[in-house]
């Protein structure tokens, strides 16, 4: 529903400091978005045209404000083989079923899957990712002359000494416009954005994919669509996460799936790769000033003004300008705090945060990465949780008590099992056995099951058993699935709810 306070406070709030923001990130966009055209194999109209659509949609679409979205190495990464093997127009009718999943995605509210993300996850994110923008700025700063370290060390000191005077303009833009003018002036021999590879000409214009549609297409392109869509929703939603605690504002992390899906399926249809979320550019746009949605809507138009009308003075711009902004990126991303905590926080934690960075960088799969920190984040609780069990026998006249404290679940029940051995084998044996479990929670089958196995083995043995305490959770499980009440074995449902 429109909201004229929302409208406000996401296109107009800050409207001069978004526009510059943007346009900062137009131009750190360029290079980008030609070199995962080049990692895709594909010309690079296609990562550019890709980042206007998509930048230009999620502005509206999108569930969160100030985030950039446009053409990513995560996705261009998966399309290699496909544009290979089948060509460019399969990668734009593979980009539309992305978006339809990513959609389908938002339906089913699989954004709820970031709540099984740990913080030591996405801190490693973060720092695998801080370091994959500064690997990624190397080969510009190799077999070079000195002329482009002097032209990367004056922008990186602009960048961070130009606030100092005034904070009217983005330091980064200025750091592009004197950059920009030096080496045009004394003609230095540094690689520039054209170096990188052809700019387009003219606008992205409406385009089908030209693919014959029937059942053979569709099992070509969906194993594709579905990791492209998959990688993009754990990216996008991953920065929303960042920035969110950037700005310390809140996101619609449903809307941002469903913002992604239609800014994708719009980006094919002009043209354009598959897309996600960009924490570097993200970055840029916040530490210039950019929070609106007017700023990612101005990336996207300032990007198609550059290129369709400024493209030979785009093409001039010296790329250690731009080095140096993603170094500044590269530095504001890094949790430099992580590296103290290692020996302050518990070391599971630290083993997760370390376990992604490694993982992710090894890789350079971000969606990698996450997957292994949150195996490992499960790994470490279930044996946290598995831990805080306890049984304890206490013999009273006739009869021996199991008093079991804790949670009973798959990896739990062996011990569960072992701690209740045979009465017989203990030196005080007795002939009725309560079982007493007010303290504990059945949470599955497979604790269930060793209720069973428990109180079976009791009674093979001679004893009389009797299960009492069962919360009312556990008693629903009991009751659909043990087989002890078809054995003769009492079961008793504690007072309490």
């Amino acid at each position: 529903m429109f909201s004229a306070a929302a409208f406000h406070r996401d296109w107009l709030a800050n409207p001069r400091a978004d526009i510059l923001a943007g346009i900062v990130v137009a131009l750190a966009l360029i290079p980008e978005a030609i070199g995962f055209s080049i990692i895709a194999g594909v010309d690079p109209r296609v990562g550019l045209y890709a980042s206007v659509t998509i930048a230009i949609v999620i502005s509206f679409t999108g569930g969160r404000p100030g985030m950039i979205s446009a053409a990513t190495a995560a996705v261009a990464v998966v399309v290699v083989p496909l544009v290979r093997d089948h060509g460019v127009e399969y990668l734009f009718a593979a980009t539309i079923l992305m978006g339809i999943f990513q959609a389908i995605a938002a339906i089913a509210r699989l954004d709820l899957l970031m709540q099984f993300v740990s913080r030591s996850v996405i801190t490693g994110f973060v720092n695998a990712l801080a370091i994959l923008i500064f690997m990624a700025q190397l080969p510009q700063l190799t077999h070079v002359g000195w002329e482009t370290y002097a032209m990367v060390v004056a922008s990186l000191a602009i960048i961070y000494l130009f606030p100092k005077l005034t904070t009217a303009v983005p330091s980064p833009l200025i750091a592009i416009i004197v950059m920009t003018a030096l080496s045009i002036w004394i003609s230095a021999p540094v690689h520039t954005v054209g170096d990188m590879g052809k700019l387009p000409e003219g606008l992205p214009f409406f385009h089908l994919p030209q693919v014959p549609l029937n059942w053979e297409t569709l099992r070509i392109i969906a194993p594709y669509s579905a990791t492209m869509a998959a990688v993009g929703l754990l990216e996008s939603l991953l920065t929303a996460q960042i920035v969110d605690d950037m700005t310390h504002t809140g996101s619609a992390k449903r809307r941002e799936c469903a913002g992604q899906g239609g800014a994708n399926i719009v980006a094919a249809l002009f043209g354009g790769m598959g897309g996600c979320a960009m924490i570097g550019q993200s970055v840029i746009n916040v530490t210039s000033g950019g929070r609106g949605r007017l700023s990612t809507f101005t990336a996207g138009v300032s990007l198609l003004i550059l290129l369709s009308a400024l493209g030979s003075l785009v093409g001039r711009v010296p790329m250690p300008a731009l080095v140096a902004i993603m170094i500044m990126v590269s530095i504001g991303t890094f949790s430099w705090n992580s590296i103290p905590n290692l020996a302050r926080h518990p070391w599971q934690s630290s083993v997760v945060m370390v376990t992604t960075v490694v993982v992710v960088v090894a890789s350079h799969n971000l969606a990698l990465g996450v997957l292994a920190g949150v195996i490992l984040s499960g790994i470490f609780f279930t044996q946290k949780v598995m831990g805080m069990f306890s049984v304890a026998r206490t013999r009273e006249a006739d009869k021996a008590v199991y008093t079991a404290t804790g949670q009973i679940f798959f990896a739990s029940v062996d011990r569960f099992i072992a701690a209740l051995g045979p009465e017989s084998a203990q030196p005080d044996p007795a002939d009725h056995v309560i079982i007493d479990v007010s303290g504990a929670h059945f949470w599955d089958i497979s604790a269930i099951g060793a209720l069973d196995k428990v109180v079976e083995r009791m009674r093979r043995n001679g004893r009389s058993v009797q299960v009492v305490g069962l919360n009312r959770a556990s008693s629903d499980l009991v009751d659909r699935f043990a087989l002890t009440d078809k054995t003769g074995v009492e079961i008793g449902l504690a007072p309490h709810p």
